[in-house]
């Protein structure tokens, strides 16, 4: 049995695209995963599966969403492993420790693929001034030193710029679910 994260992109956000979580654990639970467990109303959902494969169990998903809800959602789905390794190699993370960064202000933007390099090196050139971000390929780390709701940095920005699909999440949120995911 594996235990599995999906991160759904873009539910429940200024009204579009709703979802409640009780209905959405109804389907995971309907698709045959088990342990299902939601956290809070953004698409964030910890399951067991029988599959070993996180592409497989990503389409399935979002296969059911447009059969369930009638619309697309991109799906994001990781390992427990993979989701505690990006938490653990944030490279902000002495700066959290030594109060340098507000953690209400560090999020991560994980991708769906390798960014393109060449936007990478175009990225990491401009100045950004407070804003500071670290790019590998599983994701964006990315401390909005304004706060998520003021920057420009966004996850259209990074989806569009590194050319891949991402979702974003706050460092609370990737603490939780790893939390969760250790757990089933």
């Amino acid at each position: 049995m594996n235990t599995y994260i999906a991160l759904l992109r873009g539910i429940n956000v200024s009204g579009q695209k709703k979802i409640k979580m009780a209905v959405l654990k109804q389907m995971f639970e309907g698709l045959g995963f088990t342990s299902v467990a939601t956290y809070i109303q953004s698409g964030n959902v910890v399951f067991n599966s029988e599959e070993n494969d996180t592409l497989i169990t990503s389409d399935v998903i979002k296969t059911a969403i447009k059969k369930e809800f009638g619309f697309d959602v991109p799906v994001l789905v990781l390992t427990h492993k993979q989701l505690a390794a990006i938490y653990q190699e944030n490279p902000f993370s002495e700066n959290l420790l030594n109060g340098e960064i507000e953690d209400k202000k560090m999020y991560f933007t994980i991708l769906s693929d390798p960014p393109d390099p060449e936007a990478v090196t175009e990225l990491i050139a401009n100045n950004y001034g407070k804003e500071k971000f670290e790019i590998t390929n599983k994701v964006v780390y990315f401390y909005a030193a304004n706060g998520y709701g003021k920057t420009k940095l966004t996850n259209n920005f990074f989806e569009k710029k590194l050319k891949c699909s991402a979702t974003t999440r706050n460092l609370k949120t990737v603490i939780k679910l790893v939390e969760l995911s250790k757990l089933t």
